[in-house]
């Protein structure tokens, strides 16, 4: 197993109250290129796949507006392919494993071939594939149907335990909070529960305040305390706060080990989401929440590597 004791050692600290990581996430996923071992930056891959999951999504959704004729291109612009499959107008986050012209090759390649191309996931393929069908179905969301997909693949695929129950605690709180968004609105809850496991099964069948998955799964509860929050915006900090601890105990014996690797890109993603919140307001905020947690939470055992 790699040791990477240099690059970890020198890493920038972060904490989730940061305005602003004090590294760039480009800057460390280039130091990732420079040092991982080749096995191990194939354990990145998955992480990166979410990226290009997303950009297809909006890529797709803008060949929509454009077909629409609700996306305007110059004649410009037209001669230099932005209106190609792939590439019309959408802005995209180019940190993933693929580039644009990649992505329009997936695309093209995906509509043109019924079978699915070997060099990209075939779960993109098809989802590609199917999307002019999907996205006329009045409870299809684009973005909810990519990442379980996502999550689903990196499951089954990763060959890390402990990114492996990155992804499944990741898919299993999308679910959760998904139901009980549905339950306070009335809908149907087992309409809007992706998988087949143990947690969905709970989730479809249990009509008791926490599906009875408390029982099973201690984070259950420290989840519920925070969704109770009524401030949407602080509810979201609560969520990243809980996961930002779950991967401190994840690497807390490990600190240079691949698994710290994964777990400091995890932190630097969920702070990009966060740099445009007020400096003062966001680090009380976190603060706040991520003491109430160490004092009240534990990190589910069952997510806990022996």
């Amino acid at each position: 197993m790699a040791n990477y004791y240099c690059m970890m050692a020198g890493a920038a600290d972060i904490s989730l109250a940061d305005a602003k990581a004090a590294v760039s996430f480009a800057d460390f996923k280039a130091e990732c290129e420079e040092n991982l071992t080749p096995g191990d930056k194939q354990l990145l891959f998955y992480f990166y796949l979410r990226w290009d999951c997303m950009n297809i999504v909006r890529l797709l959704k803008a060949e929509d507006k454009q077909e629409k004729g609700e996306a305007r291109f110059s004649s410009a612009e037209q001669e230099q392919g932005r209106t190609m499959p792939g590439n019309p107008e959408a802005e995209l986050e180019m940190i993933g494993n693929y580039n644009r012209d990649q992505y329009a090759d997936m695309i093209t390649s995906a509509r043109e071939l019924t079978f699915n191309v070997h060099r990209y996931p075939a779960f993109m393929s098809i989802f590609i594939r199917e999307y002019n069908y999907n996205k006329e179905k009045p409870d299809f969301c684009a973005e909810d149907a990519m990442m379980f997909q996502y999550l689903t693949y990196c499951i089954a695929q990763c060959r890390n335990r402990m990114m492996k129950d990155w992804y499944r605690l990741n898919l299993n709180l999308d679910n959760i909070l998904t139901a009980l968004i549905a339950r306070r609105y009335g809908w149907n809850v087992a309409r809007y529960i992706q998988g087949d496991d143990e947690v969905t099964e709970m989730i479809r069948t249990n009509n008791s305040k926490d599906f009875d998955l408390s029982l099973e799964y201690d984070y259950v509860k420290d989840l519920m305390r925070i969704v109770e929050e009524p401030d949407p915006v602080r509810k979201e900090h609560g969520i990243d706060a809980f996961k930002w601890l779950w991967l401190d105990e994840q690497t807390f014996f490990d600190p240079f080990s691949i698994e710290a690797v994964f777990a400091y890109l995890c932190k630097l993603a969920m702070l990009r989401r966060w740099e445009k919140l007020d400096p003062q307001q966001g680090r009380e905020t976190f603060e706040h929440i991520i003491n109430d947690l160490r004092g009240e939470a534990k990190v589910p055992a069952e997510f806990v590597r022996k």
